[in-house]
Parts: structure tokens; C-alpha cells; sequence
């Protein structure tokens, strides 16, 4: 991994040195003055300027430069845009909140989309404040292929209609495989940044299908983005078997396995987890991991997660009180009717403590250090009582309910993990946050290797913080509350917040897409 330049080369030289008058045919479009200059792929780390122009780095200098408009970074950090490779919330609303996490990249790739033409003509239609892009949704391709219901566009909630199957639990024939695949590989050619795999909310799908799939994407060059197909520490049908499952079909086929959320989908056995992908990797296998740095995911109560006799003794013996609604514990009753009544009721459940128990940070912290690996929100959507809050509603309301990490995931994991605990360097975090994600991704998708990275050639997506006062304010009570300590953040050179401020007409966000064969 890449080490953290010391300190001492950041003061090197000093930031009036660098904000000298600069040569008149030196103007930039936008100038970042004497700011903490970090590139986590090269190592630099120093006071440096750095000059804009469109949305292209062209110039880091200890010289000095002059732009048509100037941001004053001294004292502050300067780095690449952080990626988020797991983030539901793809709309105006959620991109907005996310910046003030630092993202300026934000990517559907665990779920995905289906049909894929239809989110990028929607995103595009209505501007983005941050880059946006997602894979093909392979449960939604499957669910048209078994059932014969096909959706209208990518929003339509055609997995709901009355009449279908539980296709959940339903293995695919050679047929309906075949169809499941042509679905898939429409949606590559659309544009599709390889596929998602949401394996663990349709465990009764074939073992057959599985690997055919992951054929398609070797064949391809595309990832695949897996949600483990078990949630379990008791056998059979444990986390374990569902990596070992993972990893066995990448190793077989050569596709590249990204797996989605290492801490919550390994429970308490990411121990016995993570050197086994670790021994993996050490082979040739192509793994690539993420987490966040929370110990509560959230989902639907009504998925296949939270059904059978035992599977709250599956989960860690976990109690009904332990998911909360809107901040609070949800009573056995309650629960149960909800899971009767309202099974898309998105609900927080907590799988560890990691804020009240050492034992439990300490698990989390395997996953969210794993070395090599992205940190990613698995963030969503904002709704206020019930109904999704508008999307171009600014400010966003106090009482709007999500899951914390939606707001906070990449502050948290740069107040806890480097400032507070000094787990990592403030190199190596940022390369988690930003070189990592592109790094995964960048094979398959060429557009990535201009991103992660604050060099001259690179996408001017930048993001200048505070180190001393980064911060998340979210919380599982109060998740409406944005990040603190970011002053800038540029997205394709242009400021989306500016000064701490939110500019509400800046949608400057590009569409990140794979090889698109037909439009």
C-alpha cells in the first residue's frame, strides 16, 4: 500500500511563497493556492498551487499562478475526489448531500439498474452535482426472464406485480438462463459498468446461473459486484460458504469479484474472512473488497435476509429491538406486522456495536482496513414520513430519515479511523477513498484512470477539507445532518459547494459508463 509522505514535506515550502504574482498568460480558470497537496498514487504531499482549466488538472506548481477565480487552500488538505462505489441514492437530492461527504463520484454497482438506457437518459436529462454511473441489475433481468413481466423504465417497481412467482427461490432452467444473460448483455451494451449481483436477496437461484453469469463477465472484462448470497454465522448456508462461493467462481471463470460490504455481509466471522480472500488474492484470484465504517446496514424488512425459523440465531442471536425505524427499536409486534404488512419498509439493523463495544470495533476494523480495499457508503435515498423527499428540495429537511452512512461515511471514516484513532495515514486513507475505487474499476472502464488522482492530466474532481475539523454529524436518530470540514469540492472543474456553501445551479456531474455498443 502506499505510504504517507511525513508531514514535514508538506511545509516545504510555504504558502506565500506560493501565492507570488504569476506571469499574466498563466490565468487558469480556477487557481487552489497554497493548499496541503496530496496525491495518494505518486505520493506527493506538499504545499503546491494548482491551476484548472474546463475540467482538466493542468498544473501543480510551487510557481506561482494566477485564475479567473482563486481559492485561498492554505491550511487546508487538497485531494482527489472521493469515489463511492455503493451508493443507492442516484438522484439530485442524494448527490447534493453526498459532496458535503466529499464525493464527487457516486456509483450504482452492487444493484445496478435495469433497463440501464433509461437511468442514464433520466441522470442526464436532469443534471447531477456529482458523477453518476451504475452496473446492470442482474435480479431485475432475472425476474423479467422468469416471470415475463418486463419493466417500462429503470424506476418501475415491476418486481412488486401480484402474480408473480417468488422468483427468489426459483432456480433458473437452461432457457430462462439464456434469457437472463442476453438480458445482461443488453445491458452491457447500453453502457452498464459491469454487473450487480444482489445474490443474497435471491438465494434459491442456481449454482449453474451463478457461474454462467460470471462466464459473461470474463468474457466481457467487466467486475461483477457481489452481495454474498448467505447472512450467517451458523452452517450450513453460512457467510463463509457464501465466500467461499465468490471466491471459487472467480477463481474458476477469471472475472474480476468485487464484494460488496466485507464488514456487515462477513457478520462476526470476517476473522476466518478475511485471510481467506487475502489467500486468495496471494494466488491470482481477482478480488476486490469495500466497507463502511458503520456497524448497522439497512434494507427492506421483507427480504429473503430476515426468513426461516432460526434466522435470528443465524444473525448472532439477534433480537427484533436490535432493527430501528426512524431511530427507534422496533417491538416483536411491531416488526412482525411490518414484515407482514409493509415488507418494503426500510429498516436500520444493528449487527455490531463498535461505539460501546472494543470487541466489535475491532471486528469492524478488519474489514474497514482490509488492505487494498475501497471504503464505499451503501448509502440511499431521503424520505420524510414516509415519502421520498423531493429531489431538488434544498436544504434537506431535519426530519428526513436514510441510514447515517448516506450523509457521513467517508467524514466518519477520516475523523475516526485517521484523526481520532490514527489507524492509518492520511495517505493511505485518501487512496481508499479515491485511487482504490478508480484502481477497481478503471480496466473495464477507461474513464477511471483520470479519476482518483490530483495530477496534471486528471479530472479536476477535487475536494479541499479541514483535517482538523472533518467531520460526520449523522446519526441513527438524526441521519439529516451534513458533514462538516469540507470548504470545496469540484466536480469537472466546476464548484459544486464553494466556501461551505451549497451552489443549488451547479450540476456539473458526467455520466461514468462502460464500452456502450449501441445508444
Amino acid at each position: 500500500m502506499i505510504k504517507a509522505l511525513p508531514i514535514c514535506l508538506a511545509l516545504a515550502t510555504t504558502p506565500a511563497a506560493l501565492a507570488q504574482t504569476a506571469p499574466a498568460d498563466e490565468t487558469y480558470d480556477l487557481a487552489i493556492l497554497g493548499g496541503r497537496v496530496i496525491d495518494p498514487e505518486t505520493g506527493l504531499d506538499a504545499i503546491r498551487n494548482v491551476g484548472i482549466r474546463g475540467d482538466e488538472i493542468v498544473e501543480i506548481t510551487e510557481d506561482a499562478i494566477e485564475g479567473e477565480r482563486t481559492i485561498d487552500a492554505a491550511g487546508l488538505v487538497v485531494a482527489p475526489g472521493f469515489i463511492d462505489l455503493h451508493a443507492h441514492g442516484q438522484s439530485i437530492l442524494a448527490g447534493r448531500v453526498q459532496a458535503f461527504d466529499g464525493v464527487t463520484t457516486a456509483l450504482e454497482l452492487e444493484s445496478g439498474v435495469y433497463p440501464v438506457n433509461t437511468f442514464y437518459a433520466a441522470a442526464q436529462a436532469e443534471g447531477r452535482p456529482i458523477n453518476y454511473g451504475a452496473s446492470v441489475n442482474w435480479s431485475r433481468a432475472r425476474y423479467a426472464a422468469l416471470t415475463g413481466h418486463d419493466p417500462v423504465d429503470h424506476e418501475d417497481g415491476f418486481e412488486m406485480a401480484p402474480d408473480a412467482p417468488d422468483w427468489r427461490y426459483t432456480p433458473a432452467s437452461p432457457e430462462h438462463t439464456r434469457e437472463v444473460l442476453a438480458r445482461v448483455e443488453t445491458g452491457l451494451d447500453e453502457g452498464g459498468i459491469g454487473i450487480g449481483v444482489l445474490l443474497g436477496y435471491v438465494p434459491g437461484s442456481g449454482r449453474g446461473e451463478y457461474y454462467a453469469l460470471h462466464e459473461l463477465a470474463a468474457g466481457r472484462g467487466v467486475p461483477s459486484f457481489t452481495h454474498a448470497r448467505y447472512l450467517s454465522n451458523i452452517e450450513p448456508d453460512s457467510s463463509l460458504e457464501g465466500f467461499q462461493e465468490m471466491i471459487a467462481v472467480s477463481a474458476a471463470t477469471g472475472a474480476h469479484m468485487h464484494i460488496s460490504h466485507l464488514n456487515s455481509i462477513s457478520l462476526r466471522d470476517i476473522g476466518e474472512i478475511r485471510p481467506m480472500i487475502q489467500s486468495a488474492q496471494a494466488n491470482g484470484v481477482n478480488i476486490t473488497v469495500e466497507a463502511y465504517p458503520y456497524g448497522a446496514g439497512s434494507t427492506a424488512i421483507g427480504t429473503a435476509l430476515f426468513e426461516g425459523e432460526n434466522w435470528q440465531a443465524r444473525l448472532g442471536d439477534i433480537s427484533k429491538s436490535d432493527f430501528t425505524l426512524d431511530g427507534v427499536p422496533l417491538s416483536d409486534a411491531e416488526f412482525d406486522r411490518l414484515q407482514a404488512e409493509e415488507p418494503d419498509t426500510d429498516i436500520v439493523v444493528h449487527f455490531l456495536d463498535p461505539d460501546h463495544n472494543a470487541d466489535d470495533s475491532a471486528l469492524l476494523s478488519q474489514s474497514i482496513l482490509y488492505p487494498g480495499g475501497a471504503i464505499a457508503s451503501d448509502g440511499g435515498g431521503w424520505s420524510l414520513r414516509g415519502e421520498p423527499v423531493a429531489d431538488t428540495e434544498w436544504p434537506l429537511p431535519a426530519a428526513a430519515e436514510s441510514h447515517p452512512r448516506s450523509a457521513g461515511t467517508f467524514s466518519k471514516f477520516l475523523r475516526v479511523y485517521v484523526r481520532e484513532n490514527r489507524m492509518i495515514g492520511l495517505s493511505d486513507a485518501l487512496a481508499k477513498l479515491s485511487l482504490i475505487p478508480a484502481q477497481i474499476l478503471e480496466e473495464a472502464v477507461p474513464q477511471m484512470r483520470t479519476k482518483g488522482r490530483l495530477q496534471e492530466g486528471a479530472d479536476a474532481d477535487i475536494v479541499i477539507f479541514d483535517f482538523d475539523t472533518v467531520s460526520d454529524r449523522a446519526t441513527y436518530e438524526e441521519p439529516a445532518q451534513l458533514s462538516a470540514g469540507f470548504h470545496y469540492v469540484i466536480v469537472a472543474g466546476t464548484p459544486v459547494i464553494w466556501a461551505g456553501e451549497l451552489d443549488t445551479a451547479a450540476l456539473p456531474g458526467q455520466a461514468i459508463r462502460g464500452t456502450v455498443q449501441n445508444d
